[in-house]
């Protein structure tokens, strides 16, 4: 797998995640706080889109992970 599949995996799953956590007629709801992790994500993922610049991505090539699409 590459930066770019992995970063997008990763966001997709936070998503749902922090979704299922914060709202109220969820099985797993925990609080509504998770919300603002889901408002995270996706500031992270509009800074990214306008930059071309992701934190997690350079984390990753770091790590080893291959980069590319």
């Amino acid at each position: 797998m590459t930066t770019w599949q992995i970063v997008r995996l990763a966001a997709g799953t936070f998503i749902l995640l922090s979704l299922a956590l914060g709202i109220p007629g969820s099985p797993i709801f925990a609080s509504q706080w998770w919300l603002a992790f889901t408002a995270f994500v996706g500031v992270n993922l509009l800074q990214s889109g306008l930059t071309k610049w992701c934190l997690m991505e350079t984390i990753l090539r770091k790590l080893g992970v291959r980069p590319g699409c």
